[in-house]
């Protein structure tokens, strides 16, 4: 009988040994021809996968791994466990044909009308994405973020990455509290404008915000709600618990009665859209995020210490540099644009480098510029990085 496989080449620089074929052999004989086989070539191992029962498939890899010197074996179960797609029956993973039996009629109209999003129809993003202008590939760009945006042509960044500050460009004097918060917000928001037009055909803005507790303004919320009226799509809401429990219980508020008491909070939001699809594209290759990291960060509640080295940098309020490295593997790849249109001391750059990333950092502040300029300077990148990179060396603009 000829069965339908999905075939997985291992591909070595050496043809496989006398002792590696013999081990395949002994696998062969351990598996029927209907579960997985192996076929060896010169230098190449392919897996010949139909179904397999994953718990005795590891056990028959360490029955066999003293056949190869090189952990061909190994090779082969890290080959499987990687498959994600696949049904289950009878303790076995079905590779070939397992989603047959779940025929549902006008399964792709469903799907299709699961990625619209009601609050996102009606948008006129294009999807052509454009490459990113040299001149500001890995540069650190002191001015208004507003002007500076505008340089950059449509669909070129990968992700936004910020954390807005509360006092730019404004007068905290006025009389008038209606009118800055005003001001503030439409400021804010132009720059926002500014970056969803450059941001790419799936990419994703990342908004580290809290709420202003003080002035009861859930600033969350009024910035989710711009997005979402830009018709981007909501991906989801990261809870950073930072632990911080030093603050003075009667510092506001009624004590001890239900007069006005006044909220904790110990933690910050990351607010997560993107533009156009909730799918970004990227290869397989440019993936850095461990199978421990991604199952540990998909859960949507991060407790991560505050900044501890603020007053080294001059800065008030830095999110960590652990905070950005998450963000950066769980939503970009390798050689993504990474944005920071209020980089400050440079956390955001400093770790795009570190992760070899590509990268723009914007702020207005000369001191600040020169600060992230010499810190992301000093960021030791991984030296694994994609063919045909450019250099990861800040340039000062």
């Amino acid at each position: 009988m000829v069965y339908k496989y999905k075939k997985i080449p291992l591909v070595y620089d050496l043809p496989l040994t006398k002792s590696e074929k013999q081990g395949v052999a002994l696998f062969n004989r351990a598996f029927q021809e209907s579960e997985i086989q192996l076929e060896a070539d010169g230098t190449t191992l392919t897996v010949l996968l139909r179904e397999v029962d994953i718990e005795r498939l590891r056990e028959e890899g360490r029955r066999l791994a003293i056949y190869s010197q090189r952990a061909l074996f190994q090779d082969v179960i890290k080959a499987v466990e990687r498959i994600r797609s696949y049904g289950v029956r009878n303790h076995k993973r079905y590779y070939v044909d397992y989603d047959k039996e779940r025929k549902v009629k006008r399964r792709k109209t469903k799907a299709q009308r699961r990625q619209r999003y009601y609050y996102a129809e009606g948008h006129h993003f294009s999807r052509l994405n454009r490459p990113f202008p040299r001149a500001y590939e890995n540069a650190i760009v002191c001015g208004d973020s507003l002007e500076v945006l505008k340089r950059l042509p449509d669909n070129c960044v990968d992700l936004v990455l910020t954390s807005p500050p509360y006092n730019f460009g404004l007068d905290y004097e006025e009389d008038d509290d209606t009118r800055h918060w005003e001001k503030y917000f439409e400021k804010l928001f132009g720059i926002f404008d500014e970056t969803i037009r450059v941001l790419k055909w799936g990419g994703r803005v990342v908004v580290n915000i809290q709420p202003l507790f003080s002035d009861y303004i859930p600033s969350h919320h009024i910035i989710s709600n711009f997005f979402m009226s830009r018709k981007l799509i909501w991906k989801g809401e990261i809870l950073w618990e930072k632990n911080n429990y030093n603050c003075k219980y009667t510092a506001w508020g009624s004590w001890k009665s239900p007069s006005s008491p006044y909220l904790k909070y110990t933690w910050e939001f990351l607010e997560i859209y993107a533009k156009g699809t909730l799918k970004k594209e990227g290869r397989p290759e440019d993936i850095d995020i461990r199978a421990e990291e991604f199952k540990e960060w998909v859960v949507a509640r991060w407790a991560i210490a505050p900044e501890r080295n603020m007053r080294q940098y001059g800065h008030p309020a830095m999110f960590p540099e652990h905070l950005v490295e998450r963000v950066l593997k769980l939503f970009s790849y390798r050689n993504d644009v990474i944005l920071d249109p209020f980089n400050g001391a440079g956390t955001t750059t400093a770790v795009a480098k570190r992760l070899g990333r590509r990268y723009l950092g914007i702020d207005i502040s000369e001191e600040y510029c020169r600060i992230a300029r010499e810190r992301t300077e000093k960021a030791a990148f991984q030296p694994k990085l994609p063919e045909g990179n450019v250099s990861y060396g800040a340039k000062w603009i």
